[in-house]
């Protein structure tokens, strides 16, 4: 049995995946460029090197993974094929909590290596969106912000902020919930109208992530009802897991009238995966796992993306700094390289019955007494 030892390295910028081990990144490779020179240009290295290091990791696992072809053809053997799947799939699943560990490093690193950036907790929903946002605070000079991020569920993002264990929550919620929604339901004893205070991040879509090419023609939960689709869904506690939830209640649906309801997996982005590998036809998340799977997309609705906070920490320096930052142009062209978000607005400061329709108007008229004349940058 084959053990894993985990190490991490120092660099200026950030990387663009969490775990990087060289034999996958070559079996990648090759399973992308269809040969051993594609993949030597694809990860500049010699033929030489490639070829030598696949011998290497052959000879250690005692099992091919490359199958030759004539010419300079190559394909990974089924071994291969499997090593390569398995291991995107523990990415896909494990992304969040090795982010979180990189967080935390990163977070020691920076209150030891220069005590003049400041830092800020944030407890935030599973989305890409969030780490996108935490590597460009850190790289905005004198502006810089680090942001300490623990990436979990909306609910437990909210619980974060209410117990002091956080100064942001992350979270999103259907643009059109109602009172008595499940948002509503699940999200308003966790918010207060008075205390509380929301920065815009933007706008995204949830929708159906299906296979490239959709090749169920799957445009509504009721075709993946009717058409008996296999679903993979998230947990509880989720904010998609809530948005489906008012999803299906609009369409009547049940969960018993959904094949693999009850499979779950704990990311966006290993839902895409799940999908990419075949072990279902559909799931519902954001576009951009869609995207970085090379897959299809089909949006059903629209949400607020928001950050939580106290409205005593709006005068805070860092806090200003990154409202400053989250309406700058550069954040917004990082967000459109991303896909499926919308920064119209991102950084605006207001009140949550401004973004929250579901507080009624006596609970509103009561709140409104109490709310002081909070200054709103």
């Amino acid at each position: 049995m084959q053990r894993i030892q985990l190490h991490y390295t120092l660099q200026e910028t950030p990387s663009s995946s969490v775990i990087h081990h060289p034999l996958l990144a070559l079996l990648g490779a090759i399973a992308q460029e269809g040969s051993i020179s594609g993949a030597a240009r694809a990860l500049q290295l010699s033929y030489r090197h490639v070829w030598g290091s696949l011998k290497k990791w052959e000879a250690q696992l005692g099992r091919e993974v490359i199958l030759w072809g004539k010419g300079h053809t190559a394909q990974l053997s089924p071994f291969g094929q499997r090593l390569l799947l398995t291991e995107r799939q523990a990415q896909a699943r494990l992304a969040p909590h090795i982010e979180a560990i990189q967080a935390e490093l990163e977070r020691s690193f920076a209150l030891n290596y220069d005590e003049h950036t400041p830092v800020l907790s944030l407890h935030a929903s599973y989305d890409s969106a969030y780490s996108v946002l935490r590597q460009f605070a850190s790289t905005q000079g004198t502006l810089a912000v680090h942001l300490d991020l623990t990436p979990c569920v909306s609910v437990d993002a909210l619980r974060a902020l209410n117990e002091g264990r956080a100064a942001l929550a992350g979270f999103h919620v259907l643009e059109a919930a109602g009172k008595h929604s499940m948002s509503a339901h699940i999200y308003q004893p966790l918010l207060d109208v008075v205390q509380h205070r929301c920065i815009r991040l933007g706008r995204r879509a949830q929708g159906l992530i299906v296979a490239a090419g959709n090749p169920l023609q799957l445009q509504s939960l009721q075709d993946v009802a009717q058409r008996k689709a296999q679903f993979v869904n998230r947990p509880l506690g989720t904010g998609t897991r809530v948005v489906l939830a008012d999803l299906m209640a609009q369409s009547h649906l049940h969960p018993e009238d959904i094949v693999g309801f009850d499979d779950e997996e704990p990311s966006h982005n290993a839902v895409a995966q799940a999908v990419a590998q075949g072990q279902a036809d559909v799931g519902l998340g954001i576009a951009s796992a869609a995207i970085a799977k090379g897959l299809d997309f089909v949006p059903l609705c629209q949400e607020h993306d928001l950050l939580v906070c106290h409205a005593n920490l709006l005068q805070h320096p860092a806090m200003q700094a990154l409202c400053s930052m989250l309406r700058s142009p550069a954040w917004h062209q990082s967000m459109q390289a991303l896909g499926g978000h919308d920064c119209t607005g991102s950084g605006d400061i207001g009140l949550l019955h401004e973004r929250l329709s579901w507080w009624s108007k006596n609970c509103l008229r009561n709140a409104q007494d109490q709310i002081q004349t909070t200054h709103i940058t």
